[in-house]
């Protein structure tokens, strides 16, 4: 592995764990050169489904414009990096276990605001309006309320505290 800092080749694992419920490997690293520390993330290469986005034409999926997007709406949101991590997992799992060779770019944006409205309440609104092209302020309002009247599940800060 690469140093980032300095690109030198020559890197040490100094601790390594299970994250996302067994299904990718957090390792922890020092580089021999510079002494920076960094972490990577591994898991398993498997073939995802093309991406149909919304104008019929197609892409391979793409789990940087995935990860970027929550993590827009997550912006300055106490949400911790393995929870994020392990959400754009869940939606990767979720998308390979249906079996199909290709899916909606609507299907994936839909498993996002779950994902979203699971982790931040707050960041499930900004990424709605976004998604849903929201035009004005009833829009966000009638977002709001149906979300205040859903079931809430516990927060990423809820758990934090217990």
């Amino acid at each position: 592995m690469h140093c980032p800092f300095c690109g030198a080749n020559d890197t040490r694992v100094s601790d390594s764990r299970l994250v996302a419920d067994g299904d990718q490997v957090r390792r922890r690293r020092q580089c021999a050169s510079c002494q920076e520390r960094f972490t990577t993330y591994e898991t398993a290469e498997l073939l995802m489904p093309r991406v149909v986005k919304s104008d019929g034409s197609r892409e391979s999926f793409n789990e940087v414009k995935l990860r970027d997007g929550m993590l827009r709406a997550l912006e300055k949101r106490p949400v911790s990096a393995e929870a994020i991590e392990a959400a754009v997992e869940r939606i990767r799992q979720t998308l390979r276990a249906r079996g199909d060779r290709e899916i909606n770019a609507r299907d994936i944006g839909e498993s996002v605001m779950q994902a979203l409205s699971n982790l931040d309440q707050v960041a499930y609104i900004r990424f709605a309006s976004v998604y849903r092209k929201f035009q004005d302020i009833d829009e966000f309002r009638a977002e709001i309320d149906r979300l205040s009247q859903a079931p809430s599940l516990p927060s990423e800060r809820d758990k934090e505290d217990t």
